[in-house]
């Protein structure tokens, strides 16, 4: 099997409670991007929540913001424009718009697990602007229109 390709991210972090994401295991696609606020989010409501942190990525990458599968399952906890994107430009905080699908408030504790990262390689599309598209057998059809599962 040949070797994955590592990347030094330059991590700063902008508040004391920021913990340094980690893979959880040797075959994560995704680190763990950690709160450093206590709060609450109501059913339906949402959340911008602080990690503290500030990164530099390589030119050509992005780093995709996702959710956690558990919190999604057990507490229908979700990032709400997932994947969010954080370009390789931005040197803001990063942050996590975080939206509670689930039936009751959800307690979000410092330190805790809110979503994941994963870093992924960019291709920049040229748009061409041009009087027709070629047919396919699909044609216009969306939304389902290919069948139910």
């Amino acid at each position: 099997m040949s070797e994955l390709k590592k990347m030094k991210i330059r991590l700063l972090k902008l508040h004391p409670n920021a913990v340094i994401p980690a893979y959880q295991s040797a075959g994560a696609a995704g680190f763990d991007l950690c709160c450093v606020e206590s709060l609450e989010i109501p059913p339906l409501g949402r959340a911008l929540v602080s990690t503290g942190l500030a990164l530099a990525l390589e030119e050509g990458y992005e780093l995709q913001i996702r959710p956690r599968s558990g919190l999604a399952l057990k507490h229908g906890i979700t990032v709400l424009n997932t994947p969010g994107t954080v370009d390789s430009d931005y040197r803001g905080e990063i942050k996590v718009i975080l939206i509670n699908l689930g039936a009751e408030s959800f307690s979000i504790q410092a330190g805790d697990r809110i979503a994941q990262g994963v870093v992924s390689r960019l291709s920049i599309a040229e748009l061409c602007e041009v009087e027709s598209l070629d047919e396919t057998a699909r044609g216009a059809g969306g939304f389902g229109s290919t069948g139910k599962s």
